[in-house]
């Protein structure tokens, strides 16, 4: 690793302070665009996922970022990206970013679904786990790609030539898969106290390296991190029910407390510190064919959902972010690599709603417990005199996919469907519930995501092979907890543009930046890097467009025959 990544990213995580920010340098003059030249193929392209990166919170702080984000922000921006489906959550969301493929045909439509008559006893399915393996249990996976139904990027580069390498680490396992998907020369993901990687692959030793120097931090703990000036706005205690006062958190790391190391900025910068050492392991970015470098930082998400995201905790975050994609393009500098980059996010996220009452978002509330799962079941089986051996009502949350038992008739499911929407439809937290009928029913959307229906943007995660028997999506505002715990206040999942719209941007050395803030979607992503690669597609690969990244008159989007 070199030296100023290594030390940076040291420093971050045994706590030290970070730089303030600067005041606005005067802005040059800036000559109009002129077409970009045709240029090689960058040797290098690297996707960045900010889990739960909203545009929302792009905007708010984007004035604020001086490295990494700053440097991005002179290419290509695209504010309002949209994550155009309804089931806003991780693995849905990162599906989308290097397949170019709404979840209705990743088949991925949520972190989590249900099969009912499934032999083992965890009718749950994790997203990313062998279901092959009998070992496998949606709460301890098996790590696997094999649910991805299509292929990424970086595979579809491999398979046009094998030279290439595809590499994706994150905190998140699930994360690694879907942006690697099933042909990966590297992956990592941190499980417990270190990184881990594929079952019967053995780390590198770019890896074993990384774990040693967490290890050592785990051991010492470290002190709380510095308030940057601009945040002392947000440094506000809010009462959060049994989750206690959160808005004042500075993350200080307790001895061998790796919960603490994971929930903070020192998760972004050591699996920014683990992309490097693998970029220098592995030469990547220094072959004759493109490599395809996935990195998902996720500490955004962990800290949303511990303590929201408009407290002194997010803000500290959001500096920290900045610094810490800085010295991964710095090391990528350092090296001399031609690349390219994206960033973007799965998903946005809402803050708790303790907070929202206090700052004009009086309507914000959490969930009526009578609308989770079991509630559900025990009304329906009142109502209707039905009863199960097991779980009734088979569901993760008090919105999304809802599973009748595998022991209904069709003729009771049918009853059961009816009564459970003819319920949902009049509660009013709901915004809509659909049948799996109705949504196999309803064409695929296109035009402006924007603009899609609340039963369009369902369409578009919708998956008849995997959807539930109902799909539940609640109110603006409804936040699907109903008691806050520490360590989970808040969340994401919603049909609204709060948790569907994240910013996307491009940047490559020498390329002309400009901004367009018309919509466009995640699923455009890939095939805007397909055509900057040259690599060509069969048609009918992606949902997306392709994204012309020349403000003049030249087109990226054009393949040499």
């Amino acid at each position: 690793m070199r030296p100023l990544l290594r030390f940076a990213c040291t420093a971050l995580m045994a706590g030290t302070a970070f730089a303030p920010l600067l005041a606005d340098p005067a802005p040059p003059a800036t000559p109009a665009p002129a077409a970009v030249a045709p240029r090689p193929a960058p040797r290098l392209v690297l996707a960045i996922a900010v889990d739960q990166f909203s545009a929302d919170l792009f905007a708010q702080y984007r004035e604020t970022y001086r490295a990494g984000l700053a440097k991005l922000l002179t290419g290509a921006v695209f504010p309002s990206g949209f994550q155009s489906h309804a089931a806003t959550e991780t693995c849905p969301g990162h599906s989308t970013i290097m397949t170019g493929a709404h979840p209705a045909r990743t088949g991925i439509i949520s972190n989590n679904w249900f099969v009912p008559g499934i032999a083992r006893a965890d009718k749950r399915v994790y997203c990313s786990e062998d279901l092959s393996d009998p070992a496998s249990t949606s709460r301890d996976p098996v790590v696997s790609a094999g649910l991805l139904k299509v292929p990424t990027l970086g595979e579809l580069v491999k398979a046009a030539n094998p030279a290439s390498r595809n590499v994706a680490v994150s905190a998140k396992d699930r994360a690694v898969v879907m942006m690697g998907g099933h042909v990966i020369d590297a992956g990592y993901w941190w499980k417990g106290d270190r990184f881990v990687t594929f079952k019967g692959v053995t780390p590198v030793a770019a890896a074993m390296t990384e774990n040693s120097q967490i290890a050592g931090v785990l051991a010492k703990g470290a002190g709380p991190l510095a308030l940057p000036p601009a945040c002392a706005r947000y440094d506000r205690a809010v009462a959060a029910g049994p989750a206690g006062a959160i808005g004042r958190g500075r993350f200080a790391l307790e001895p061998n407390k790796p919960d603490l190391f994971r929930v903070s900025p020192r998760m972004d910068a050591a699996t920014v510190d683990l992309a490097g050492r693998l970029v220098d392991q592995l030469n990547l970015g220094k072959g004759a064919a493109t490599d395809v470098l996935s990195v998902s930082l996720s500490a955004t998400d962990y800290i949303g959902h511990a303590v929201g995201n408009e407290g002194a905790e997010m803000c500290i975050q959001m500096a920290a972010l900045d610094q810490s994609i800085g010295r991964l393009l710095a090391h990528l500098d350092a090296r001399g690599i031609d690349y390219a980059v994206v960033l973007t996010a799965d998903h946005g996220g809402l803050d708790a709603p303790e907070r929202l009452d206090e700052q004009a978002l009086p309507r914000a509330v959490r969930v009526d417990p009578a609308l989770t799962p079991g509630a559900l079941a025990k009304a329906i089986g009142a109502q209707l005199g039905l009863s199960s051996s097991g779980p009734l009502l088979l569901g993760d949350a008090p919105f999304g996919d809802l599973y009748w038992a595998a022991s209904l008739s069709p003729a009771q499911k049918e009853k059961a469907t009816a009564a459970l929407l003819a319920r949902l439809r009049a509660h009013p937290q709901v915004a809509a519930a659909f049948s799996h009928a109705e949504l196999a029913g309803t064409p695929m959307p296109a035009g402006n995501p924007q603009d899609w229906t609340i039963r369009e943007r369902a369409r578009a995660s919708f998956d008849n092979e995997r959807s539930g028997d109902v799909v539940v999506l609640l109110d603006r505002a409804v936040v699907p907890i109903v008691t806050p715990a520490p360590g989970y206040t808040a969340t994401h999942g919603s049909v609204f543009d709060y948790d569907r719209r994240v910013p996307m941007l491009f940047w490559r050395k020498g390329m002309p930046g400009f901004e367009q803030p018309a919509p466009v979607e995640t699923v455009d992503i890939a095939p805007t890097l397909a055509a900057l690669i040259g690599l060509k597609v069969p048609e009918g690969q992606f949902d997306g467009r392709c994204l012309d990244l020349d403000p003049g008159t030249g087109n990226t989007c054009t393949v040499a025959p």
